[in-house]
């Protein structure tokens, strides 16, 4: 799995975990929307740490807990 489906899942996560929308959660964010369907849906590969750390602001989450799952620990080092 690559970084950037591993940041799509989690969010997707978080939003199930909720039960909320990705437009709520981008109101909740302050976002646009198209920020978040951007990296869901893979038109943004390289998303900001600014962008991430928003919307852990909405979600009431730090970046720790954002990053804290078996899927981040399993990632391969990108430059070998």
């Amino acid at each position: 799995m690559d970084t950037i489906t591993v940041v799509r899942n989690r969010i997707l996560q978080l939003c199930g975990e909720r039960e909320i929308s990705i437009n709520k959660l981008a109101t909740i964010s302050a976002l646009p929307p198209s920020s978040i369907k951007n990296i869901l849906y893979g038109k943004s590969q390289n998303p900001k740490l600014i962008t991430i750390k928003m919307i852990c602001d909405g979600l009431d989450i730090t970046l720790g807990e954002f990053f804290s799952t078996p899927d981040v620990e399993a990632l391969e080092q990108e430059i070998k």
